[in-house]
């Protein structure tokens, strides 16, 4: 099997200067994978959007949001790199990521991760002066903090899984603290109907839908986690137990997305929609994985939770802006 030193790829990649090393940082870390959180991000940025704001400086804010997804992802899974980079060169799957094979250092990648901290930091002071909001600010390093514990949970508990789900999770809510902290009771200000248990309701559904997929996920490395006595689900419980439990969790993800729907009576038809065509895709992919095994993991990982993710925010939007 190939592993760092025998990779025949990673020992002919040491770019030198720094566009190339972050080419290779930004190719490592599946910027692509942000389709999970983002459009629950910017569901909740619509649903606690202050009536009173203008377009035109709410355009602004959501643009905001965004570019604050992008660098705490960025830095989320640059610790994870760094956090995994020995393991992950003992892993032949993950034996040429760009720190397990040396391709990046170390040393560059604690200094990317200081430069997204700050650059978070500053992204997020914007909201104290555009909105005189400053929970952003005062908020961005726990946030930070708290996302990238998942980087060494699956040392010491099974649980990891959730923690990777509690860390999506946060995308909602954060997002809707930046724009209007009043409707998580944060500020005085008008509470708008049904939107803060909306937006707890859609964090618990990010939680338990993550968890699922993650545990399918792990499946490609049980062998590799039970030698390094890493924690999965899959790892600590076996194959079939955890393919149960990922469909249990997905079942209560379904159901919480099934009554945050209900919650904000803003949530209309088309939320609705998308709501039951969620259900299908989680059947969906529980049936890829039961038919094809590993085989069907980019499918059922990728794509299938992609699609999810991708309809609820934007039929939810949909339902909103049409209100």
């Amino acid at each position: 099997m190939s592993s760092a030193s025998t990779n025949p790829i990673a020992p002919m990649e040491h770019p030198a200067r720094l566009g190339g090393r972050l080419a290779v940082a930004a190719g490592d870390i599946k910027l692509s994978h942000s389709i999970f959180a983002m459009p629950f991000a910017l569901l909740a940025t619509f649903l606690a959007r202050p009536v009173d704001m203008a377009w035109s400086k709410f355009a602004l804010v959501l643009a905001l949001v965004v570019a604050c997804m992008f660098v705490a992802r960025t830095w989320a899974m640059i610790i994870n790199r760094l956090a995994d980079r020995r393991l992950d060169a003992a892993n032949p799957r993950t034996a040429r990521r760009a720190f397990a094979s040396g391709r990046l250092s170390s040393a560059f990648g604690a200094g990317l991760a200081l430069a997204l901290v700050a650059a978070f930091a500053a992204l997020t002071s914007l909201f104290w002066l555009l909105l005189a909001n400053p929970w952003p600010l005062f908020l961005s390093l726990p946030v930070l903090a708290w996302i990238g514990l998942y980087s060494i949970t699956k040392r010491f508990t099974w649980a990891c899984h959730l923690f990777l789900g509690t860390s999506l999770a946060a995308s909602p809510l954060a997002a809707a603290i930046a724009i209007n902290p009043a409707v998580l009771g944060l500020s005085d200000g008008p509470e708008l109907p049904g939107v803060r248990a909306c937006l707890l309701l859609l964090a618990g559904m990010v939680t338990l839908w993550v968890a699922g997929f993650d545990i399918i996920y792990a499946l490609q490395d049980v062998d590799v986690d039970r030698r390094d006595g890493l924690y999965s689900i899959p790892s600590r419980l076996g194959v079939p137990t955890a393919l149960w439990l990922s469909r249990a969790f997905h079942l209560g993800a379904l159901a919480l997305l099934v009554f945050a729907w209900r919650a904000d009576p803003r949530l209309g038809a088309l939320f609705g929609f998308g709501v039951a065509c969620v259900g299908l895709l989680l059947v969906i992919e529980h049936a890829i994985l039961a038919r094809r095994g590993k085989a069907g993991l980019e499918a059922a990982f990728f794509t299938v939770n992609g699609v999810v993710s991708l309809l609820v925010g934007s039929l939810g939007i949909c339902d909103l802006v049409l209100v």
